[in-house]
Parts: C-alpha cells; sequence; structure tokens
C-alpha cells in the first residue's frame, strides 16, 4: 500500500477546499486540516493538525493542509 502526506497551499486546492462547515474533531474550531486515514477522514484546526501531524503522519493516506490560508492578506 502506497502512502502519500502531503501539504498544500491554496493553489492546489480545487474542488476540496474545506469550507467554514468543516469543524475540527478535537475541538469544533474551523478544520484547516483533513487527515485522510483508511477508516475514514479526520478534521483538524491548525493548531490540533500542527500536534498530532507527527503521529498520523505514518499511518495518513493523505494530508490535506489548508492552514496557509490563516496567513492569506484580505
Amino acid at each position: 500500500m502506497t502512502q502519500t502526506v502531503q501539504d498544500l497551499s491554496i493553489d492546489d486546492v480545487s474542488n476540496h477546499q474545506l469550507t467554514a462547515a468543516d469543524r475540527c474533531d478535537s475541538c469544533g474550531a474551523q478544520a484547516y486540516i483533513r487527515a485522510t486515514m483508511a477508516s475514514g477522514e479526520l478534521f483538524f484546526c491548525a493548531h490540533h493538525g500542527a500536534e498530532f501531524k507527527d503521529k498520523l503522519a505514518a499511518t495518513a493516506i493523505e494530508w490535506h493542509d489548508e492552514s496557509s490560508r490563516l496567513r492569506e492578506s484580505k
């Protein structure tokens, strides 16, 4: 089984962009990270995504990170 872990910038995201309706599974804040696991998806805010990334990266099929959106100027 091949695993890929990727950090995507906002420019790399097309139809898979997270929305305000996606919430962190740890605290309920807006999710900016989606970890796709063999058993399903986990959603995290930037804080909890950073906290759990090292633990989950070994088993994640995909690590979709849109936390760079937090640093965009409006």
